[in-house]
C-alpha cells in the first residue's frame, strides 16, 4: 500500500489549537467496526456506549517537559531540542530530535536556562538523521526538565505552551513520567467520567508506554511497508496482565484507550508468538514485563488481544491513521473522517474523539 493511500482533504481550521473550554466536553464519533456506520455523540454519552462487561485498558505514561531551549556558546543562538531518552544508565546522556540537526556537530556546547551546560556527542547511527545525542556532566532528572523544559506541543499546533497546557495536556490518571508526547486519547476522560465507569462496573487496568518516536515520527516512504519504526519501551504490570487474560478467557471485550495501549497491548502479543507461542492458547493472551517494541500496524494486521478502540482523529499519512485503518478498514476510516471534516469536528491532540465498536 502507498502512503498516499491514507490521505484526505482537512482544513487548517479544523486542526484543534486549543484544548475545549472544560475537560470532557467534545464530539464523540461511534464507528461501527464491522458495518463502517457512523453515528455523532457527545464524549458524555461514552458510558452508556459500553457494556459493563468491558475492560478498559488506559496508558497511564506522564507526559515530560521535553522541549528545552540551549543557547549556543559561540554565537549565542538558540537551539530548541526535544529530549526523548536517555541512553546510558547514569542518566548522563541524552538522545535529542533537533531542527537543522546537520548543523549540529559533536563538540558544540549548549547552555541551558539554570546554567547547565551540554555538550553534542557522537553517537552511532545519528549522522544523517534528525537526532542527536547530548552528553552533561551529571546526570539528568525530571526536576531539570521541570526547571528547564517546556509542555512538548506537536509542530501542528501554533503557538507556545501555556500554563493551561501544563494542566490540560495530561491525562489525569497520568503516573509514570517519560513521554515526549501526550497519549492523547485519554485527555478527554476526567475524574467524573470516571466515576460514572466505575458506577456502572466497568472495570480498567493500565499499562505504561512512554510515547517516543514509533509514535510520532512523519512516514517519508512511498511504500508503507518500507517504513520502518523507532523503538520504544512499555510494561505491562502483572495485574493487568491477569486481568487481560481472564477477561479474554471470559469472552469479555478489551477495549483500549488510544493507540498506544493498542501498540503495548498487541507487542505483548506479538512476543508470545515470536517466542513460538501463540497468543490465547495456555489461556494466557499476554505476559506481565518490560520490553521494547517497534511493531507497525497497517491495514492486514490480524489483532490478537484488542477488541474496541477508543482514540482521536490522527494526521493524514501517518502510522497512526494508518493503524486505525488496519483495525477499522481503510475504507470506514476514510469515510468516517470525510463525514467528521462535514459536521466540524476538531482533529488531533486536543480534538474530539472516535469510539470504534
Amino acid at each position: 500500500m502507498l502512503t498516499t493511500d491514507f490521505d484526505f482533504d482537512l482544513p487548517e481550521e479544523l486542526i484543534a489549537q486549543h484544548p475545549s473550554g472544560v475537560r470532557g466536553q467534545d464530539k464523540l464519533m461511534l464507528l461501527g467496526r464491522e458495518s463502517g456506520e457512523v453515528v455523532h455523540h457527545m464524549m458524555d454519552d461514552l458510558p452508556s456506549l459500553i457494556t459493563p462487561d468491558t475492560l478498559m485498558v488506559f496508558n497511564n505514561s506522564r507526559v515530560r517537559r521535553a522541549r528545552v531551549y540551549g543557547i549556543k556558546e559561540t554565537t549565542g543562538r538558540e537551539q530548541e531540542f526535544m529530549f526523548l531518552n536517555t541512553i546510558d544508565k547514569e542518566c548522563c546522556i541524552w538522545n535529542t530530535m533537533v531542527k537543522n540537526a546537520k548543523k549540529q556537530k559533536p563538540g558544540m556546547h549548549y547552555k541551558f536556562p539554570d546554567g547547565t551546560i551540554g555538550t553534542i556527542v557522537d553517537v552511532a547511527g545519528n549522522a544523517g538523521t534528525e537526532f542527536r545525542a547530548m552528553q552533561f556532566q551529571a546526570p539528568i532528572n525530571e526536576d531539570w526538565f521541570e526547571r528547564n523544559g517546556h509542555i512538548p506541543l506537536p509542530p501542528y499546533i501554533k503557538r507556545g505552551d501555556t500554563d493551561e497546557d501544563s494542566e490540560r495536556y495530561q491525562n489525569v490518571y497520568a503516573d509514570h513520567v517519560g513521554s515526549a508526547a501526550c497519549p492523547t486519547a485519554g485527555l478527554h476522560f476526567t475524574e467524573d467520567m470516571l466515576g460514572r465507569l466505575d458506577a456502572m462496573g466497568i472495570e480498567r487496568c493500565f499499562v505504561t508506554l512512554h510515547v517516543g518516536l514509533g509514535t510520532f515520527l512523519p512516514v517519508r516512504e512511498e511504500n508503507i511497508e518500507n517504513h520502518k519504526m523507532h523503538e520504544e519501551w512499555y510494561t505491562v504490570p502483572a495485574e493487568t496482565a491477569a486481568k487481560i487474560n481472564q477477561a479474554k478467557k471470559d469472552g469479555r471485550p478489551i477495549l483500549a484507550v488510544g493507540t498506544t495501549s493498542v501498540r503495548t497491548l498487541e507487542s505483548a502479543a506479538q512476543k508470545i508468538e515470536l517466542a513460538g507461542g501463540v497468543p490465547g492458547a495456555d489461556g494466557e493472551w499476554i505476559h506481565a514485563g518490560t520490553n521494547s517494541t517497534s511493531i507497525f500496524m497497517y491495514p492486514g494486521f490480524k489483532f490478537k488481544v484488542v477488541d474496541q478502540m477508543f482514540t482521536n482523529f490522527h494526521t493524514p499519512e501517518s502510522t497512526l491513521i494508518m493503524l486505525v485503518s488496519a483495525f477499522a478498514g481503510r475504507e470506514h476510516i476514510l469515510s468516517a473522517y470525510k463525514q467528521a471534516v462535514e459536521k466540524k469536528y476538531h482533529f488531533f491532540s486536543y480534538g474530539d474523539c472516535m469510539f470504534i465498536k
